[in-house]
């Protein structure tokens, strides 16, 4: 190789990664704004990010230009425009789950009073796809997108029970953190707990995620009878109990069936 292809080569290497660290830099900064409460100033994120304030700037005029980011000609400060939101609209849309699950959502949360949400699997983690607030003084700040826990959750739990078997053993290797005074760390009461869910068709927790509140959970299957998500009611434990009442498993359930008949899925 000639000197010239060598030094060449080298400076395409150094383009390459400069260009990998300018997306990643641009897309950290998006992920930042998205998650903040408050439109966001140059400096701030300059000291946010340990960069530049030019370089700052230049980031998010490019966002500007795509519509992701707007700037408030007031403060100058930045936000997320409604590009993003319409994209992440786009993008709930295409779980099919969401939309075959909307219509009984509402009915059970008028049958039970509790909030509901819906969750499904997204390479190996547990999404909130959807929130319908209950008729109770508690309001939930769980927002779509939301990632559950799959050891300390309803909705975890059912994935654990009904989804991938790679997901359950991928759990178990890892470690399992205490979420709430009464979040699962023991590997072997998990897997006890998870066959336990696998036989009766739903899951609850308790106390797991936070001190006084409970969900219910069952599965969803699409057409194929592959596990596609699942569906809770959610409430103070004055309400779900943790051995709930018949009423709300049967609630729960039947709703969590429907969803699955609109999706196709046919017992056996």
């Amino acid at each position: 190789m000639t000197l010239s292809a060598v030094h060449a080569r080298k400076r395409h290497a150094a383009l390459t990664e400069r260009s990998r660290e300018t997306a990643d830099l641009t897309l950290r900064l998006l992920e930042f704004m998205t998650l903040e409460p408050a439109p966001c100033g140059v400096t701030e994120l300059s000291q946010q990010f340990g960069t530049s304030k030019a370089t700052i700037h230049r980031h998010l005029r490019t966002l500007a230009n795509r519509e992701f980011v707007r700037q408030d000609p007031a403060t100058l400060r930045y936000e997320p425009a409604i590009k993003l939101f319409q994209l992440g609209e786009r993008l709930r849309e295409r779980f099919g789950v969401l939309g075959a699950a909307r219509e009984e959502m509402t009915r059970l949360r008028e049958a039970t009073g509790q909030a509901v949400t819906l969750s499904t699997l997204a390479e190996g983690r547990v999404v909130v796809l959807e929130l319908v607030q209950g008729h109770t003084a508690v309001e939930f700040g769980i927002r779509p997108g939301t990632q559950m826990s799959l050891h300390a959750s309803a909705h975890g739990k059912v994935a654990l029970a009904f989804g991938p078997a790679a997901l359950l053993e991928r759990c178990l290797r890892g470690k399992l953190a205490s979420t709430g005074p009464d979040a699962i760390t023991d590997p072997a009461e998990l897997k006890r707990q998870v066959e336990a869910i696998r036989q009766q068709g739903w899951a609850t927790a308790a106390n797991e995620v936070l001190f006084g509140m409970n969900a219910l959970a069952a599965p969803v299957f699409d057409h194929r009878g592959a596990f596609a998500g699942a569906l809770a009611i959610v409430g103070s434990t004055q309400f779900i109990d943790a051995r709930p009442a018949a009423k709300q498993v049967a609630l729960v359930r039947g709703a969590a069936a429907r969803v699955s008949a609109t999706l196709g899925w046919r017992p056996e």
